[in-house]
């Protein structure tokens, strides 16, 4: 796919991962809409980007956002859909593994209702996670949700044909997300990507690289691919 002169619209796309692929559509001559809960957060953006509100738990918002755009020709998921619990699986609070799987109903509500506006040549593209296939201690979690994403796109994408349904999945990236700062960072993400073939942390912009990848290639479809640093083969 030529993305000049598309239009894609980048759910969670105003920070880290989602902005990152939204300035690369742009500046590639695509029509980008970037949305989430906070557009702001996105600061000042080039031509090509417009911010909205919406949120991805809000079926009725989600559909008015996508028909305002219909047909459009890219859809990236990247929004979290909200907070991620952490810890073991036995010490955890039921609730906030449960929880935790916002990301994957926000994901169902975007392709449920997105793929029907979207053009027959189109591209769906969701962000996953290594923790998918290779957990470590404290991610029960955010795995057990990366799993369900990724059996959800191999599922679906027969489904969806002639549109493809790809998924890219992120090792250890420096994103907005890390709450920390400074040298408590820096020591942080050495620590996480140690044992890593490429032993530090990636960036967004190298992630939105590989959702680039996977929107332009015409024959990829219903797959992973990992934007990991070797974190699989740690």
């Amino acid at each position: 796919m030529d993305v000049k002169g598309r239009t894609a619209i980048v759910l969670g796309g105003t920070s880290g991962i989602g902005l990152a692929t939204s300035k690369q559509l742009a500046a590639l001559g695509c029509k980008v809409i970037a949305t989430s809960r906070n557009p702001e957060r996105a600061g000042d953006v080039p031509p090509g980007i417009m911010l909205k509100s919406c949120d991805v738990l809000d079926r009725d918002g989600l559909l008015k956002v996508f028909a305002e755009y219909a047909p459009f020709d890219i859809l990236v998921a990247a929004a979290t859909g909200g907070a991620r619990a952490r810890g073991k699986f036995l010490e955890m609070d039921i609730e906030g593994f449960k929880g935790s799987f916002a990301k994957l109903w926000g994901y169902a509500n975007s392709i449920q209702l997105g793929v029907p506006n979207m053009t027959e040549d189109g591209a769906v593209v969701l962000v996953s996670g290594s923790p998918a296939r290779k957990s470590k201690p404290g991610q029960v979690a955010i795995g057990s949700v990366g799993g369900a994403v990724e059996a959800l796109a191999r599922a679906v994408a027969p489904e969806i044909v002639p549109r493809r349904l790809n998924v890219v999945a992120p090792g250890t990236i420096d994103t907005p997300m890390s709450p920390l700062q400074g040298e408590e960072r820096k020591a942080s993400y050495a620590i996480q990507t140690a044992n890593n073939l490429i032993p530090r942390a990636g960036t967004a912009d190298e992630v939105a690289q590989g959702i680039l990848f996977v929107i332009q290639n015409d024959f990829v479809t219903g797959t992973t691919v990992d934007v990991d640093g070797g974190w699989l083969l740690s």
